[in-house]
């Protein structure tokens, strides 16, 4: 292997926090190896989440324990159907003094130090709170009393109630491609794990199990320098470069691959997706994993263990196959790998 581009030896130091970032939160969110080195991906490669899994999995404990290792302020908006755009910006009511009075809503409140923000349920909310959250995710910006204001540090991580769909809005194919990742949160399989959440009353107060994790191991405020020198330090050789684009030409048009899915016509299962964009997010993710276990290079390896959480989500489905998406996203995935030669 080459030596990482790092003269100074702060990428490797970084890596460590990068570690003890992650061991923090394993100790307060038990069986989700996984899952918190994906999110610490995220963290490191700068790009929004959304959380799917069933009601109380630990979803919005994770993302308390997350919020607290990287430091900065951290706020959660609840969706529902009557929330609107303003609602995030400020918050209007009568005071105690009888007078209509505007405070400055989950987002200003913070100001520029917000670093976390919690969509919880956000396909409760409605398509207008979906757009003005696509801008805040894209630019970090929104415009309120006149004036624009900047969030320099902030990362979204949202979660989609999946099990109700009475009074909800699913987020548009455009929206869920501004999302980094999608990553699934599933109860532990791990025995000691599971019996731990359910019999230890260490794990039964939230608000004091939050407080066992560090504060600010990592600094927000170098987040994304950090990110940029680690983008700039691993490279990808030829090979991997044929083989991503392979990999690409694959889940586009997996019937001329060769794929075949159980009881799905592959010539028109994939209807599009899979840009450029979500091409470059996969690379960027793979960067960050190769950075995390300590090499200086891609391998196939990095990018087989983000693929379905950066690249499921922005392939389109014919209508008739969406139902089935979760099964058949995750079927694609692997019959990709398994046909694209590696080098």
């Amino acid at each position: 292997m080459h030596a990482i581009a790092d003269p100074d030896g702060a990428l490797a130091l970084w890596r460590d926090r990068a570690l003890d970032f992650e061991r923090a939160v394993g100790r307060i969110v038990l069986g989700q190896e996984r899952v918190i080195r994906l999110l610490t991906i995220a963290v490191f490669a700068r790009g929004h989440v959304l959380l799917e899994g069933d009601v109380g999995v630990g979803k919005t404990t994770l993302l308390r324990a997350l919020a607290r290792a990287i430091g900065g302020a951290y706020e959660r908006v609840e969706g529902t159907i009557d929330l609107m755009p303003a609602d995030l910006v400020y918050d209007a009511r009568v005071g105690e003094d009888g007078r209509p009075r505007v405070d400055p809503g989950p987002l200003l409140r913070r100001g520029p130090e917000l670093s976390v923000f919690f969509f919880n349920e956000i396909n409760r909310a409605r398509p207008q709170v979906h757009a003005m959250l696509l801008r805040l995710m894209a630019e970090r910006t929104v415009s309120a009393f006149g004036r624009e204001y900047v969030f320099p540090f902030l990362q979204v991580f949202a979660d989609r109630n999946r099990v109700e769909r009475e009074e909800t809005f699913e987020l548009p194919a455009a929206a869920r491609d501004r999302f980094f990742m999608e990553v699934q949160v599933k109860a532990p399989e791990d025995f000691a794990a599971r019996r731990a959440l359910v019999f230890d009353p260490r794990f039964h107060d939230t608000d004091l199990l939050i407080a066992e994790v560090p504060e600010a191991i990592i600094d927000y405020r170098s987040l994304d320098q950090v990110s940029r020198e680690i983008q700039n330090a691993i490279p990808a050789s030829d090979a991997i470069v044929a083989y991503t684009i392979a990999l690409w030409d694959a889940i586009r048009t997996p019937d001329k691959a060769g794929i075949a899915v159980p009881g799905v016509r592959m010539d028109r299962l994939v209807q599009g997706g899979a840009s450029p964009r979500g091409m470059s997010y996969l690379i960027r993710a793979a960067r960050v994993r190769a950075w995390l276990e300590g090499r200086d290079i891609i391998v196939p390896e990095d990018l087989r263990a983000v693929f379905p959480e950066v690249m499921a989500h922005r392939i389109f489905f014919d209508p008739v196959y969406e139902m089935r998406r979760e099964e058949i996203s995750a079927d694609l995935c692997r019959a990709a790998f398994a046909t694209v030669p590696a080098p």
